[in-house]
């Protein structure tokens, strides 16, 4: 046994030196990638246009690959372009070095103002890199840095992939790069030096050129011309004779006398920082020769007043402090808030005075003694004034969150109605700093669901925002909605209407607490209405009601007899409470009366008998028309019907639940119809009322003219007559409104039982107010602050004239109205919407910062402020902007005077100890003259087209990028070198 075993395990012991290794297998795979990228072969390109760099579009496809257990990334960025047509490329593909190399000489795209690293040293269109695939994962030693080029290497050799080759060494922050280009016979290095200090030699042209020639190691004598690029980037922090034009709001003018409480209706707008932190002049020599200029380690011509090319860029504050986004975001945070009003403010300022003391003993004698009928002031501020008493009383006068200065000047600002005898009118102020009702931005609250921008919805949320900035937080937000509910009990127990608020039932395009406010204007309305009625004296009710001449009934009850009241709200032959004799009237009171009793008896019979005739109309508005009735020829009268209940969308959406729930059964269906058909009913009785004798046909032809159908007919003598009957689904068995026919008796609208009950309502809603907590209430009223806040933005806008900024308005108005239609939107869909607002008055701020910088104000002459105002516009949209003119421009020499001035305060606030390092009286006289500061970066480009490595070699491009700054030393260089000839 033992013997068998042996050889098996001999077997186990051979290497097979035909299994692939994990090096073999990761160039497999990067084989792999290249051609399904389709990047094997020569693809040549159109020639480069002058900045395509930073105009064109830019793409990457990316893939892992890895070599043993180590994740690498690989990916394609390219331009985006159009290839040359394919006869063209056949006859260039024989002897035609690679694309790329051919790009290393191309000045159209130096110093690109925004690119990836690669492109801008080595001006690249399309390359490939090989990187580590985690963030934190580098490849530092020698021997792998060493190995995956070899791998790229023999991967280009194996594919004919002319596409440079880039493998990221060290770590990431670094962005080194090694890589590698092939071609037909050509072969081109691309090498890297990155140190942190920079050697003496190498801080001017002169060193520069030295490293490169030696690199290149041409043989030939007279080397070919070396062209030069170079750019001097100097950066500007200090704005000395320009400070930041944005005022803090002034505290003391929200509650000072001479302001006023409109500052309640205003938003701040604004950084409160500078929101332009540097800018940078690039001064740009874009072809140079070697041997026309010097720069050495003594001597320089390259001034930057004399530079031909100037370009300017802005670096941005980062996430400057805005108001109007701090002021919104603010407010925001109440909405997550869980505490109730009471919770905040202590115990309920609702109870009665003197609670504390009362005894039980006491609870009997209340109910028996009579009440005193409380007596009130007819003015808002005794309501503050009781109502702080009792807040007083409960945490005392220091606790209280809201002074009484802010809190009065709110309240009028609110209800400016309050202090003025306007109030015992009914008649609303409306302010005259608001947008006219037709314009685009008054309508915005459509789209938002907020309320119009001159409502008291409105108003209510832009003094929580500022009393929750500025005055008491939260706490200052309970107690003005305290302020405020006991404002709308005390409007509803004294019948005085809420300013702000348009008449009419509930406006469903509006948020639900501008529809539960309108709904209680509705009720105080009908209480004033029925409460004034009762005032007058009865004689001249039954005058105007109980006309006995059937003729002059619908005149007598005309514009000219109605009540002052009624003519004033605009609801002239509507409101049906203006006949009303008493409160009591409104129910079924009705078998007190024999009349009314043989009214409702007769009318139940199909024909009716002659008696009917002797029945008087009443509740007439105006006769319709010609029309008369059908069976005896009277003419036929609209009659005053009851306004159907006005309901908020909360009501609606309970109602169809309820209907809903009813099911499909008959006896649901039948049940549902009945609920639906109260207004119906109501409207019969009020027509039988105004015309005794009619029929069913007769109410259709007014109420749905449609379901009476009209036919010409020749009747017996020939005649040509109408003749007219009910339409199909009025002739359904057991019809709805049949039945309702039947069932209804004449009596008219002021007789009737309410089919809005007022006073039931007003309580609900007032109930309503009163449970909402600061968090409900932020909810409810966020989208008109989010509609404000875009109102404000609009507003600045417009004096600025922004292109960029009115497009990303209206992206936000279109982000807007589809979050804030959902009932419940979600707290990071509201969020974004903040943040866009702070972005777009980021950029107002910086307009207005560049402005003042550039004084496009100052300007005398309308060509340069023109010019300027062009010039700060580009400054905010495009990456770099090219200064017209250089340094002699108008624009060049504004930034020229921004560099000396800021020299001038550096020279003055140098420290004696520095003044001495510099040395010789001449070294400071110099630096004190200096326009500009020593430049925060030096980039140069060096070109030259040379045969490597022998003289015999085909002349190839040459290129070294070399980038120096305070702590950083770049240099990149492309050598290329004939592999066909050497």
């Amino acid at each position: 046994m033992a013997a068998d075993g042996e050889p098996e395990s001999e077997v186990f012991e051979i290497t097979d030196f035909t299994t692939a290794s994990e090096w073999e297998r990761f160039i497999s795979k990067v084989e792999e990638v290249l051609n399904d990228w389709k990047l094997i072969g020569n693809s040549l390109g159109k020639p480069l246009e002058k900045g395509i760099f930073t105009s064109g579009t830019w793409e990457e496809k990316s893939d892992e690959i890895s070599f043993a257990d180590f994740k690498f990334s690989i990916t394609h960025h390219y331009l985006v372009q159009e290839s040359i047509d394919k006869e063209g490329k056949d006859e260039l593909l024989e002897d035609t070095i690679p694309q790329s190399m051919q790009d290393l000489l191309c000045m159209n795209n130096d110093f690109p103002p925004r690119a990836h690293c690669l492109v801008r040293w080595y001006g690249l269109r399309e390359f490939v890199v090989i990187a580590p695939a985690a963030n934190n994962d580098a490849v530092l030693s020698e021997s792998k840095c060493n190995l995956l080029l070899s791998s790229v290497s023999i991967v280009l050799g194996n594919t004919g992939c002319q596409v440079p080759l880039f493998v990221q060494i060290h770590h990431k922050w670094r962005r080194m790069y090694v890589g590698e280009c092939q071609g037909p016979g050509v072969r081109t290095d691309f090498e890297m030096v990155h140190l942190r200090k920079v050697p003496n030699q190498y801080t001017h042209l002169s060193g520069l050129l030295d490293i490169f020639k030696s690199k290149i190691g041409c043989p030939l004598t007279p080397l070919p011309p070396v062209s030069i690029a170079i750019r001097f980037t100097y950066v500007l922090q200090d704005w000395q004779q320009y400070f930041w034009p944005q005022q803090p709001p002034d505290l003391d003018a929200l509650v000072g006398g001479e302001v006023g409480g409109l500052e309640f209706g205003k938003l701040p707008f604004g950084a409160c920082e500078d929101p332009i932190s540097e800018l940078h002049l690039a001064t740009t020599w874009p072809h140079l020769t070697e041997g026309i200029i010097v720069d050495n380690d003594v001597y320089s011509d390259l001034d930057p007043i004399q530079a031909p090319h100037w370009s300017v860029r802005v670096r941005k504050a980062d996430n400057p402090q805005c108001l109007l986004g701090d002021f919104v975001a603010e407010f925001f945070k109440i909405c997550r808030r869980k505490e109730s009003t009471d919770e905040i403010l202590g115990r309920s300022t609702f109870e009665e005075e003197g609670r504390e003391i009362a005894d039980i003993t006491h609870a009997l004698s209340k109910l028996t003694e009579p009440a005193p009928v409380p007596i009130h002031k007819l003015s808002v501020s005794n309501m503050v004034h009781t109502a702080k008493k009792k807040i007083r009383k409960h945490r005392g006068v220091e606790e209280s969150p809201l002074n009484n200065d802010v809190l009065n000047t709110i309240l009028l600002f609110l209800f400016p109605d309050a202090t003025s005898e306007k109030l015992l009118d009914g008649t609303s102020v409306t302010d005259n700093n608001n947008p006219p009702p037709d314009s685009e931005e008054y309508n915005l609250y459509n789209q938002f669901k907020s309320a119009p921008s001159d409502s008291l919805t409105y108003k209510l949320a832009l003094c929580l925002c500022m009393i929750n900035f500025y005055h008491g937080g939260l706490k200052g937000v309970a107690h003005l909605w305290q302020e405020f509910v006991l404002e709308m009990r005390f409007r509803w127990e004294n019948n005085f209407l809420i300013p702000g608020l348009a008449s009419g039932p509930p406006d469903l395009r509006c948020c639900l607490l501008h529809q539960k406010l309108q709904m209680l204007n509705c009720c105080i309305e009908r209480k004033k209405t029925r409460d004034d009625g009762v005032k007058t004296s009865p004689s001249d009710k039954i005058t105007n009601t109980y006309s006995g001449d059937a003729g002059k009934a619908g005149s007598q009850l005309g514009p000219d007899n109605l009540k002052d009241t009624d003519k004033e709200k605009g609801e002239v032959g509507k409101s049906w409470d203006s006949w009303s004799d008493s409160e009591e009237e409104f129910f079924e009171c009705l078998s007190d009366t024999e009349e009314l009793k043989g009214n409702g008896q007769e009318s139940s019979k199909k024909g009716g008998p002659k008696e009917i005739a002797n029945l008087k109309p009443e509740g007439r508005l105006r006769q319709h028309g010609k029309l008369t009735l059908l069976h005896n020829g009277e003419p036929l009268y609209i009659p005053v019907t009851q306004e159907p209940a006005p309901m908020t969308e909360d009501l609606l959406e309970e109602q169809s639940e309820v209907l809903a729930k009813l099911g499909t059964s008959a006896e649901g269906a039948h049940l549902r119809a009945r609920m639906q058909s109260a207004c119906l009913l109501s409207d019969m009785e009020s027509f039988k009322a105004a015309n005794p004798g009619c029929f069913l046909e007769d109410f259709v032809r007014w109420y749905s003219p449609r379901d009476y159908i009209e036919e010409e007919v020749i009747d017996e003598k020939g005649n040509i007559v109408l003749k007219g009957e009910l339409s199909a689904r009025m002739k359904i068995p057991s019809n709805m409104w049949v039945e309702a026919w039947e069932t209804a008796k004449p009596i008219p609208a002021r007789r009737q039982r309410r089919l809005f009950d007022d006073t039931r309502e007003a309580e609900k809603v007032l109930h309503y107010l009163a449970v909402q907590k600061p968090a409900d209430l932020a909810r409810h009223l966020l989208p008109c602050v989010i509609h404000a806040a875009v109102l404000k933005v609009k507003e600045e806008e417009n004096l600025e004239n922004i292109s960029s900024v009115k497009k990303i308005i209206k992206q936000i108005i279109s982000h807007s109205s589809k979050v804030l239609h959902f009932p419940n939107p979600e707290d990071k869909k509201l969020e974004e919407i903040i943040h866009q607002i702070t972005s777009v008055e980021a950029i107002i701020a910086r307009a207005r910062s560049l402005k003042a910088k550039f004084g496009t104000e100052r300007c005398e002459q309308e060509e340069e402020k023109e010019d300027l105002e062009r010039f700060v516009s580009c400054l905010l949209e495009q990456p770099e902007v090219l200064v017209i003119g250089a340094g002699r421009g108008h624009a060049g020499r504004i930034i020229h005077k921004l560099f000396v001035s800021a020299q001038r305060a550096a020279a003055m606030s140098l420290p004696e100890e520095e003044l001495k390092k510099m040395g010789s009286s001449e070294e400071r006289r110099q630096h004190s003259l200096s326009d500009f500061p020593p430049p925060a970066g030096r980039e140069l480009i060096l070109r030259t087209t040379v045969p490597r490595p022998a003289p015999y070699s085909r002349a190839l491009p040459q290129r070294m990028y070399s980038v120096l700054t305070k702590e950083d030393f770049r240099l990149a260089g492309a050598f290329s070198s004939d592999t066909s000839f050497f």
